[in-house]
């Protein structure tokens, strides 16, 4: 990050965000910044303009040419009974709002309409995404789109996602294209692009060369950093001058048990070291993350204005990961493989050809695991077509557990996805 900005002592600072919030540790942090001018590089940040609380740095969003902040705020939980969020993600510039329409059962766009409808003068401020969460046409597009609209008040949506979560490169048609021109048009969109948590390496490497998305949401963090095919297809995009969001950035596995601090060695290994730094874990895989300058901005999920600080600080925090810190990192990656689902669902999918879903099962598992978010996973997991799940306790998954990168027991998974999920 380049230009004066408010020095943040990150050990007393990341350690303290949880009790004490952003208010108590940076009062008196104020002082006029440098102003920083315009660059044509996607991913230069820019230094806000300071304010009574200080602002998260900004990054160019690829070829829109648009400022936004670095960090944005995710948002797949009720937002009807959760307002202070949103007002509270305004004061540090945290202006990229990610929904979609089906996030809490509608209740996270319904969330943004209610405030808007209440402050209708902040939608000028907001940089505000959603996508076409289960549609399968584009007239399901369509009909996703207008509900958003309605849902949050609002004229147009400035990044707009199609498919919502993409895993075949064969879902960007012709005719999707000419739908998301069409919406552009009729100021109904900004700007078009899709997110994605399965096989993301072939979904980017196949966006790079379409011409037509501006930005695109993909799964990213330390583990991923480790896939040289993930590599390539981030450099492909990035090359293409299409905007990169991650998301996912903390790297949380699937098997709950890796998720207990302090039960492995590896996990002792990284936390302490990251004590000895000064940085709490999940922050620090955020600043991981951001430390990679083809990516605009971390998605992250904030249910609380604790978290939401928390995060802030990070992002404000000046000091850079050193190399050691990144070796630790993909140390902690290689021993805890076996824990996490990559994404890699053609793998999966060659092996379990009736069973397409069991990369899905891995993600609603973590969400259940490791986010907590039980509610989802169990609604996600509900969608999934019967004929299916009926079969997920009698299916042989060895040769998948074979062909798996991750060395994952997939079948010891789906058992306990069943058991927690159905």
């Amino acid at each position: 990050m380049k230009g004066k900005q408010n020095n943040i002592d990150r050990r007393n600072f990341l350690k303290t965000m949880g009790a004490a919030g952003l208010g108590s540790v940076l009062a008196g942090c104020k002082g006029k910044e440098e102003e920083q001018p315009d660059t044509a590089e996607p991913v230069a940040e820019i230094e806000p303009e300071q304010t009574e609380f200080p602002h998260v740095p900004q990054r160019i969003l690829g070829k829109t040419g648009i400022k936004i902040p670095c960090l944005a705020l995710g948002t797949m939980f009720n937002l009807i009974d959760n307002q202070i969020i949103l007002r509270s993600t305004l004061k540090y510039g945290v202006n990229y709002w990610d929904t979609s329409n089906n996030y809490a059962g509608g209740n996270s766009e319904l969330g943004i309409g209610k405030y808007l409808e209440r402050s209708p003068e902040v939608r000028k401020e907001l940089f505000l995404v959603s996508k076409a969460s289960r549609a399968r046409t584009v007239a399901e597009v369509e009909e996703r789109l207008q509900l958003s609209l309605e849902r949050m008040k609002t004229d147009y949506i400035d990044l707009y996602y199609a498919p919502h979560g993409a895993s075949d490169p064969a879902q960007f048609t012709d005719e999707l294209k000419q739908w998301a021109e069409s919406a552009k048009k009729r100021k109904l969109i900004r700007f078009f692009g899709f997110s994605t948590h399965s096989n993301m390496a072939q979904c980017l490497t196949a966006a790079a060369k379409l011409g037509w998305i501006d930005a695109l949401m993909t799964s990213y963090n330390f583990r991923l950093m480790q896939d040289p095919q993930m590599q390539a297809a981030i450099d492909a995009c990035h090359e293409a001058n299409i905007g990169i969001i991650a998301m996912k950035t903390t790297g949380k596995t699937t098997i709950s048990r890796f998720r207990l601090a302090l039960e492995t060695a590896a996990d002792k290994k990284l936390i302490e070291h990251l004590l000895q730094r000064g940085f709490a874990q999940e922050q620090a895989t955020i600043k991981l993350v951001l430390g990679d300058e083809r990516i605009s901005c971390a998605c992250v999920g904030m249910e609380s204005v604790a978290v939401l600080t928390a995060n802030v600080a990070a992002v404000l925090d000046k000091t850079e990961l050193t190399q050691t810190d990144r070796e630790i990192f993909k140390q902690y990656a290689e021993a805890t493989c076996s824990g996490y689902c990559a994404g890699c669902a053609e793998i999966c999918n060659a092996a379990l050809a009736d069973l397409p879903y069991v990369s899905d099962i891995m993600r609603y598992l973590m969400y259940y695991n490791s986010y907590g978010d039980k509610d989802r996973a169990r609604e996600l997991f509900a969608q999934i077509p019967a004929r299916v799940r009926n079969k997920l306790l009698s299916t042989d998954y060895s040769t998948a557990e074979a062909r798996c990168p991750q060395h994952l027991p997939i079948g010891e998974l789906v058992a306990e996805a069943v058991g927690k999920l159905a």
